[in-house]
């Protein structure tokens, strides 16, 4: 008895030191319709603050983030309601507040505000945000999220770890976005920080990320694309991996880091080159376009301080690609040496426009899931999409499998609420359960895969598990994992809903049609 209390009251004690070190770290995000010419062609885009990108949001470990949305969204070609993801964030008993509309919320009505208001907790890394409304994040809704470790077991090996060394991927469309989704349309460019160059136009400007000789840089590097996977390198460089979606590795040296949707790596880059301009390398890969070689295309530049301001003449060199299963974690868990508790396969399929699993295309439901189970709805079968759900018992040990290849491979999926184990990665026909890679989205890889992922069942919600392909996503390639229902409804870790957040349903509802994006609702063409 003794023992037992001394340990309540020590767990008392370290949160309310966990409490008192905490910091709130307020932002502000006003979503507007602005022209932009991120690769030197003009057309409407939905921003946060104005900015392409979206500005750095920042925090350190169980931090709690309040972050007010305005949307003030107006443009009727592109969609009006909003949410915001926090790309990786677990989202421990506020799953409320994890943006995904028709699952955790309702979308943010034209005109309104929201206040997304969470705990980051013993989380580090780097993150991201974006819409999660339709196609909503391809029209330039998407920025950067770092949570930062004043322990980081890497700090010694890097110099510079600040807002000038974050990497943002992107691919840039031409059209608004419901319309390039109807019409197939692929990326007319590659963005680095928000800027591309189109081919045969070498007057449009490119990031320059600048550094000093001799210094050792720890750059975030974020794939936001719509579409787009990337061999990113720099010339004459070589990258240490540190992090891998949020999770510590043991460091690995390469030349190129494939990176695709949604992923995000952290590498260490020593500074100890001739001083001199080296381009910075983000080559596409994916169906229907093939990469440019032209100068300034698919590319960024890396320059010395002190070194001319040209653009550069370096080639690429180096071809040792990191290979997802050579990533190990900082810190291993013991999950894989483990009987998994319910295995699960998940079979893709493609009819038209539209893509299965299982044989069910998800479509959103008019009733977000969490509120569904909130209300006391548990069935999957009665309000939740119709095999498009899936219900898992609390604190179990789910093993998911995803055979590669169909059309459009590969496809990163991406689970929201977890990190998990990749025991089985593309490419590889190995089983790992000694010390696989920990991330949250997965390349699933091509015909004659069969990616295998690990989690267990520990952060009650219902979290979407989805190609992070916005189109794919769009197109129905998505299934929700409805994680111990009954436990988000009562008990130590049911989901808080705050009055603001119980209020979007109504407020969205009492819309009129056509006036925002809805599953009824038909856009206006441009």
């Amino acid at each position: 008895m003794y023992s037992s209390s001394l340990t309540r009251r020590s767990l008392v004690v370290a949160c309310m030191l966990a409490s008192v070190l905490a910091i709130n770290r307020t932002y502000e995000l006003t979503l507007t319709n602005e022209f932009i010419q991120p690769d030197g062609f003009n057309r409407s885009s939905v921003l946060a603050n104005r900015k392409f990108p979206g500005p750095l949001i920042s925090a350190y470990k169980n931090d709690r983030l309040k972050v007010n949305i305005v949307n003030r969204l107006t443009n009727i070609t592109m969609a009006q309601g909003t949410s915001i993801h926090w790309h990786g964030l677990f989202q421990n008993k506020t799953a409320s507040q994890d943006g995904v509309a028709w699952i955790t919320q309702c979308p943010i009505s034209p005109g309104e505000d929201f206040l997304y208001d969470f705990n980051v907790g013993e989380q580090a890394g780097t993150f991201w945000y974006h819409s999660h409304v339709t196609t909503q994040y391809c029209d330039g809704l998407r920025g950067p999220l770092v949570v930062y470790d004043k322990e980081d077991p890497h700090g010694l090996m890097y110099d510079v770890d600040d807002e000038s060394t974050i990497i943002t991927l992107g691919d840039w469309l031409h059209l608004p976005s419901p319309q390039g989704w109807r019409d197939f349309e692929n990326p007319q460019s590659t963005v680095i920080n928000g800027l591309g160059r189109l081919p045969n136009n070498t007057d449009t400007p490119l990031t320059v990320v600048g550094v000093d000789l001799g210094r050792r840089y720890r750059f975030r590097i974020i794939n936001t694309a719509c579409i787009s996977s990337f061999n990113f390198s720099i010339d004459h460089h070589k990258l240490t991996v540190i992090e891998a979606d949020g999770i510590e590795t043991h460091p690995i040296t390469v030349d190129v880091l494939p990176i695709y949707a949604g992923q995000r790596y952290s590498v260490v880059v020593q500074a100890n080159q001739k001083v001199d301009n080296y381009w910075i390398r983000a080559i596409p890969q994916f169906v229907g376009v093939q990469p440019v070689n032209e100068t300034g295309v698919n590319a960024a530049i890396l320059r010395y301080n002190g070194s001319e301001s040209v653009e550069p003449q370096s080639l690429q060199n180096g071809t040792e690609s990191l290979l997802e299963q050579d990533l190990v974690p900082w810190v291993s868990s013991d999950l894989a040496s483990r009987n998994p508790d319910m295995s699960i396969n998940l079979e893709i399929g493609h009819s038209g426009h539209d893509f299965t699993i299982n044989n069910k295309t998800f479509r959103p439901p008019s009733i977000p899931v969490l509120l569904q189970i909130l209300n006391g709805t548990l069935d999957p079968l009665s309000v939740m999409p119709n095999g498009s759900v899936i219900v898992l018992p609390r604190n179990k040990l789910i093993s998911v499998s995803i055979p590669g290849g169909l059309v459009n491979a590969p496809h990163p999926f991406h689970l929201h609420g977890h990190s998990f184990e990749v025991i089985r990665s593309a490419g590889s026909n190995v089983t790992n359960l000694i010390n696989p890679p920990i991330r949250d989205v997965v390349n699933t890889g091509l015909r004659g895969d069969n990616v295998t992922i690990l989690f267990r069942t520990d952060n009650p919600g219902p979290w979407i598990f989805h190609c992070h392909i916005d189109y794919h996503l769009e197109a129905g390639l998505a299934v929700v994992f409805a994680e111990d229902p009954e436990g988000q409804r009562s008990g130590p870790d049911a989901v808080g809903t705050p009055p603001d957040w119980e209020a979007l349903c109504p407020k969205w509802n009492s819309l009129k049609n056509g006036t925002q994006y809805s599953v009824n609702d038909d856009l206006v063409q441009p």
